[in-house]
């Protein structure tokens, strides 16, 4: 096993595309705690002053006749907030900072982490899984507050016939439990597996017979991954816009 390690090594084909994910203190070495500032600490933090930069800085001025900045700003706006009111309806834009931010810190997130050299926060599922949770603990208590035992209603199909009805109560009661793990995993899950498969085949780079092969499919690859940035951004808002309205209207 030693000998065959040392020969891959040789080869320069020992490469690890998982190394890139891994939680690193920004200061020294040692042991992570809560309070250590790390490279998603650091990462998460960027996004957020980008954010902060294009929509106040950037939009400052408020322009009749916008600037490029501003108008980048205020197309991203009226994006997410039409998203809400279609799917939501009237009643859930009132609740539309909330999914706005959710939206902008995973689309940067998601951009930023496709800059060379940089960490991706989107692609650990204990970023994601505070903010799906994070949905589903605000929704479930929203409609409860709104509606009552009422809300309950959701998991009950009135158009059912009776005897199946408690089935797909069961059923449904699942889903819905299901739907924070499923939420935050599908996230993290697609932008991990983006990067590794770059990572794989920057490592067949340097093999210089197959390395023009290696380069187009990074370039290929790194399109597409732009692509699922902004798509996986896009999911993660529109479900949470119909999870807020299941809230908002219980009854099936």
């Amino acid at each position: 096993m030693a000998t065959e390690t040392h020969a891959a090594e040789d080869t320069g084909l020992v490469f690890h595309p998982l190394d890139q994910f891994i939680v690193k203190p920004l200061f020294g070495e040692g042991p992570i705690h809560w309070y250590t500032p790390t490279n998603v600490t650091l990462w998460m933090a960027i996004a957020v002053l980008c954010i902060v930069a294009l929509f106040v800085l950037g939009s400052r001025g408020r322009a009749i006749v916008p600037s490029r900045i501003q108008s980048v700003g205020e197309l991203m706006y009226g994006f997410v907030y039409k998203m809400v009111e279609d799917v939501t309806g009237k009643d859930g834009v009132k609740y539309f900072p909330y999914i706005m931010t959710l939206f902008l810190f995973i689309l940067f997130a998601n951009f930023l982490g496709l800059i060379p050299m940089s960490f991706t926060t989107t692609s650990h599922i204990a970023v994601t899984a505070v903010l799906g949770f994070g949905v589903f603990i605000c929704v479930t208590v929203l409609g409860f507050v709104l509606n009552g035992p009422a809300f309950l209603g959701l998991f009950w199909m009135k158009d059912a016939p009776l005897v199946l009805r408690p089935v797909i109560a069961i059923i449904e009661l699942i889903s819905y439990f299901v739907r924070p793990v499923s939420h935050s995993i599908r996230l993290a899950g697609n932008v991990m597996a983006g990067h590794a498969v770059i990572k794989v085949f920057a490592g067949f780079a340097a093999i210089a017979a197959i390395s023009p092969v290696s380069i187009l499919a990074i370039t290929a690859i790194y399109g597409l991954e732009v692509l699922v940035a902004g798509i996986q951004a896009y999911v993660f808002t529109i479900l949470t816009c119909v999870y807020l309205k299941d809230a908002l209207h219980p009854a099936h």
